[in-house]
Parts: C-alpha cells; structure tokens; sequence
C-alpha cells in the first residue's frame, strides 16, 4: 500500500480561468459606462475649506459665484434678478436636479443667500455648498 504517492497516469484537475476574465471584463465596463462623473462649474473660484465635508452626488445644476459677486449657471453669468427663472427653465428639463452653489470665498453672503432663495422660490428641493476638504 502506497501513501503520498499520486499515480503518473491521473491528470491534475484545472479549472478554465476564460470565461470569468470574460465576466469581469464585461462588468468593469458596464460599471465605467454607467458611472456618474462629477461635474465642475467651469468658472475659476476659490471655495472655502470646512472640517467636515460630504460628497454631494447627481448634482445637476451648478452656480458659481466669483469673489466680485458675478453669478454664473452653466458657465454663463446671469443677473442676480434672473437666477430664480434661469433655475426654473433648467427644472423644466431636470425636474429632480439638485443644486450645487461654488461660492468664493470672498464673495458677501447677501449674495449667496439670493442665489438660495431664488433656488427655493424656483422650487429647487436639494441646495448644496460646494466646499474645500481642509487637510
């Protein structure tokens, strides 16, 4: 009686590797194509930093407010008296978008406060501030 030995004659089980590479492949593009990049408002602000920062995530629209109070949406500057219907034509095509307000940080906060509440007034439900991650 032989222990440990294996017989030369029995082939080593192997298990073909193909068909999962092919899996894996096909949802890590899937999970690329579908992902949801984050977008930036496209105008130069420096925004403040705060201890405490959450990821804001399927935000819509972006409002950006430079150190001289200049508003931009969609990298376009708009008068402080049409934020609030620029905001409803943007609704009307994304009804569920939220709102991300980059604000410099030396901009008055009068300013951001009529961005806010024309954002409400406009029937904007999730406002968010974009800010800096201190660190």
């Amino acid at each position: 009686m032989r222990l440990g030995r294996r017989s030369s004659n029995q082939e080593e089980a192997q298990v073909d590797l193909t068909s999962m590479l092919d899996i894996v492949f096909i949802m890590l593009i899937f999970f690329i194509v579908t992902s949801s990049f984050v977008r930036e408002s496209g105008v130069e602000v420096n925004r403040p930093s705060a201890a405490n920062v959450a990821a804001q995530k399927d935000a819509g629209i972006f409002v950006a407010i430079t150190a001289a109070n200049d508003i931009y949406i969609d990298k376009r500057q708009i008068d402080a008296e049409r934020v609030q219907a620029t905001l409803e034509h943007l609704l009307l095509e994304q009804p569920e978008a939220s709102l991300v307000i980059q604000a410099d940080e030396h901009a008055y906060n009068g300013t951001v406060v009529k961005v806010m509440d024309a954002a409400k007034g406009a029937g904007v439900k999730n406002i968010a501030l974009a800010a800096e991650k201190r660190g």
